[in-house]
């Protein structure tokens, strides 16, 4: 039997139709709100890039992988180290996922601007590129991540694979093979060489190591176009050759939504924001305890005596840790993202510090908070009812959380949700600076300007870096 079988009969030619789409597209092909949409993923982006630099994950993989950068080309954001491009590209991926707060696409649970969007600013601060072609590139990877992931999930994801870290590879491979100007074959090989890169397991969830699979997928997707722009060949079916990406990685392979209606339906328009750092099925029950703390105040919610939730059983399998130690954990725990919500009235990254994970009071009501799983309850709804010392009982139910397609985060929200993180790591007026470049991206002849006006007053670089 040949080692290099034959597609099976009927399947497209999907590594080709992509690379030929990303090669092909124009910027004034991509619908006006498209890139609005585009641009919002961005500034979000930014936001939580910065929001994360100074978290204990971000200052190890600087100590880690520090000794072995080559030039120091590129930012950090939000810090004042600089790396490789390849390195800056992992570690501002780790920054944009640690603390769970950037953006999703619904249908697949993919993160899709932290390996496309890392990938682009630190290669912007090595080759120069304009606001206008970032944006467009970024369009580009998000789409071609997106409809990858479409493709193959729930049925990879249940597998155990995080897919941001396993299609991202394809999306950073796209964005700056676009940028960098590959040829058709060329951008064939480098989604040759993100295929067999793709990876990111599930179990990493509650550790450093998830938001190390955004960072990898962005470090390995800017490499695979590298080695492409260098003529390092590659498979040209990786995507759909009986043993390529689909096949071993998925029991559902559904290549119509990789290659139909290229350039007229945009999964990149369908992104959200989370207005909570956390998994994004907590945030139902979040947005539903907020509510009523605000409607019952603060001395009838501190007489509660249970807690009860009726959610869907990915909830549970994706948050049910019942006993978290640490924040990275507290993400993943449905019980004790209602507790913080309940007590104090917060889903924001201060919710989920390992402070408040082992607050006595927190843990209290933790304790006492029951979860039921019923396939009757949609993945995007709760129901919640809290029961008193003195018997009687308050219900909520939530139908679509806020920060959903249904109710998605305005402008205005997405400016506070980047206002409060950055400003805690870079102060105020740099904040403000910093929101007005992201927004203005468009219109910026060099991109890394970017990058630029992240970088801290040197009061706050690291010792490593004085």
């Amino acid at each position: 039997m040949s080692l290099h079988q034959e597609t099976a009969p009927g399947v497209p030619k999907v590594t080709e139709i992509l690379a030929d789409w990303v090669v092909g597209l124009k910027g004034a092909d991509i619908p006006p709100e498209v890139r609005r949409e585009g641009l919002r993923t961005f500034v979000n982006w930014v936001g939580c890039a910065v929001g994360g630099a100074g978290h204990e994950t971000v200052d190890r993989a600087l100590a880690a992988v520090g000794p072995f950068s080559g030039p120091a080309t590129s930012t950090v954001l939000g810090r004042g180290e600089r790396l490789d491009a390849l390195h800056a590209a992992l570690l501002n991926g780790i920054t944009s996922h640690v603390l769970d707060y950037d953006d999703t696409h619904l249908k697949t649970i993919i993160h899709p601007a932290g390996p496309v969007a890392s990938a682009l600013v630190a290669l912007s601060e090595m080759r120069p590129i304009s606001g206008k072609d970032l944006l467009t590139a970024l369009i580009v990877g998000i789409e071609v991540e997106c409809r990858i992931g479409n493709a193959v999930y729930p049925h990879h994801y249940d597998r155990g694979w995080h897919i941001t870290g396993t299609v991202g590879v394809f999306g950073a491979a796209a964005a700056v093979g676009k940028v960098i100007g590959l040829s058709a074959q060329r951008m064939r090989w480098a989604f040759g060489l993100a295929a067999t890169q793709s990876s990111g397991l599930r179990e990493m969830f509650g550790t450093m190591t998830k938001s190390f699979h955004p960072g990898r997928a962005a470090q390995n997707g800017m490499f695979a176009a590298l080695l492409a722009e260098a003529g390092f060949d590659s498979s040209e079916r990786a995507i759909e050759a009986p043993r390529g990406f689909a096949s071993v990685m998925s029991d559902k392979q559904d290549y119509g939504e990789m290659v139909d209606g290229l350039g007229t339906r945009w999964e990149s328009a369908l992104n959200s924001y989370k207005p909570f750092a956390c998994g994004i099925v907590i945030h139902p029950t979040i947005d539903g305890c907020i509510q009523l703390r605000s409607e019952l105040g603060d001395a009838r919610i501190r007489q509660i005596a249970s807690v009860e939730l009726t959610t869907h059983p990915l909830v549970l399998e994706l948050t049910g840790k019942t006993r978290p130690k640490k924040g990275l954990e507290g993400k993943f725990s449905v019980y004790h993202a209602a507790a913080a919500a309940l007590l104090k009235g917060d889903g924001a990254p201060t919710a989920f510090t390992d402070e408040l994970v082992n607050d006595p009071q927190i843990i209290a009501l933790r304790d006492r908070t029951k979860a039921t799983a019923s396939t009757d309850c949609h993945e995007a709804s709760v129901d919640i009812r809290v029961t008193f010392e003195d018997g009687t009982s308050a219900t909520k139910r939530v139908e679509r959380a806020v920060g959903s397609m249904e109710v998605p985060l305005t402008d205005a929200q997405i400016d506070r949700k980047f206002t409060v993180q950055s400003a805690l790591v870079v102060g105020d007026d740099m904040t403000a600076a910093l929101l007005a470049t992201a927004w203005n991206l468009e219109a910026l002849e060099d991109a890394a300007d970017v990058a630029r006006a992240s970088v801290p007053a040197p009061r706050g670089l690291s010792a490593a870096a004085r």
